[in-house]
């Protein structure tokens, strides 16, 4: 009949799957478009009721969702070993901001690392101030030594490995067993990797969280964002979000639930062709180090061979002797990558990227110039003549 997995069930398995209960799809695959805000009850007396239970899978009102978000946030949880649940957010930023409010109060202090997306240290370093809540910046290379850096206001670390710029990779259970010796919260933006390639609550994680516009949409054409949990967490990370009013539209969770039915084969062709392309990329001459982590030039590198199921299609290169222009002139020779922000889509990006200007604990000083490719769905082998072709230009350029 299809339409359910279990915990046994490969990843292949549970990406179909997950979430198509038989009262969520009824007679067709995908669980159905439901549009609402008002809920409607039989009587006063089921009215009554319905205020009681605040749990995916009864009706409520519009913000509590409906069989729509609900399967999603079922198969995203399912996904996600140790898991008690998921939110739904729209967009990432929201699952980042949401769930450090879930956890932090004024006077606490924050951990994040100097690796840190952008919009997470605005986020810190804008709201959470205004908050009363200090954010402090650790290399992302710190491992168990972090505990160093824990006073009694510290309440919770938000990691993201690897970095979506320069992509160091973190001991993640190193962090979270010196979290949890402290009463400490771990909260991991797992984007790049997904629960497919590091299924971070088994790692020690307390909260997941993940861009699903990336590569759970993975067509480049929806906001989404989600945080998982287990139980100590959940009731928490779920009154916040309803509290801030937060909600995914029933047609953005169904187009999220259409990707993630197509993640696993997507995240293998983006490492493959990734890959291909990275080690293409260390044989050019204007090429420093490539920031791959499944390459040993890149910094935990070793973390990465040892907690990694596998590695997704996004990563940087160095351009030594690049300065903004000739890094630009680069760039606009390209006729297959398109110059944009996010990544995790069938289209392949490049993205001129200064992690010098976000670093404060640990600084960036490499010379030269990085380019962030986010590798596609195209042949591999176009994208490397179309690399060739701007590397050409790049070298012809009037000094």
């Amino acid at each position: 009949m299809g339409g359910t997995s279990d915990k046994s069930s490969k990843p292949a398995t549970q990406a179909v799957n997950s979430g198509r209960r038989k009262e969520w799809t009824g007679a067709v695959v995908n669980p159905p478009v439901w549009r609402g805000s008002t809920h409607l009850y039989d009587d006063v007396a089921d009215l009554r009721v319905g205020v009681k239970s605040n749990e995916d899978g009864k009706f409520f009102y519009g913000r509590r969702g409906s069989p729509t978000q609900w399967s999603l946030a079922d198969a995203l949880t399912e996904m996600e070993p140790g898991a008690e649940g998921t939110m739904l957010y729209p967009s990432g930023v929201a699952a980042i901001s949401c769930a450090m409010i879930a956890v932090l109060k004024p006077g606490d202090e924050v951990l994040l690392t100097d690796s840190s997306y952008d919009p997470s240290r605005s986020f810190a370093d804008a709201f959470l101030k205004r908050m009363g809540i200090t954010a402090h910046y650790y290399d992302p290379m710190i491992g168990a030594d972090i505990a160093s850096l824990f006073t009694d206001k510290t309440k919770a670390i938000l990691l993201e490995s690897p970095g979506s710029l320069t992509f160091e990779v973190q001991d993640v259970p190193a962090i979270c067993v010196a979290a949890k010796k402290a009463d400490i919260v771990t909260l991991l933006d797992n984007t790049w990797a997904t629960s497919r390639f590091f299924p971070a609550l088994e790692h020690g994680v307390d909260i997941s969280i993940v861009a699903a516009t990336k590569y759970i949409v993975g067509h480049s054409d929806v906001m989404l964002g989600a945080a998982t949990t287990h139980q100590k967490y959940w009731t928490q990370l779920r009154r916040t979000a309803q509290q801030l009013g937060q909600v995914a539209s029933p047609d953005d969770a169904y187009l999220a639930a259409r990707g993630l039915r197509t993640l696993e084969v997507r995240l293998k062709r983006h490492e493959q062709s990734a890959l291909k392309i990275a080690h293409w990329l260390k044989e050019r001459p204007e090429v420093g180090v490539v920031l791959h982590p499944a390459l040993p030039d890149c910094p935990g590198h070793e973390i990465w061979k040892r907690d990694f199921k596998g590695s997704s299609g996004l990563f940087s290169f160095q351009l030594p002797d690049a300065d903004e222009q000739s890094r630009a002139a680069f760039i606009d020779a390209l006729d297959l990558f398109g110059i944009g922000y996010s990544w995790g889509g069938f289209e392949s990006l490049a993205l001129p990227v200064d992690p010098e200007k976000y670093r404060t604990a640990n600084p960036w000083s490499q010379a030269g110039k990085l380019v962030r490719l986010q590798i596609g769905l195209e042949d591999v082998d176009d994208l490397i003549a179309d690399l060739a072709k701007a590397f050409e230009h790049y070298n012809n350029q009037p000094s």
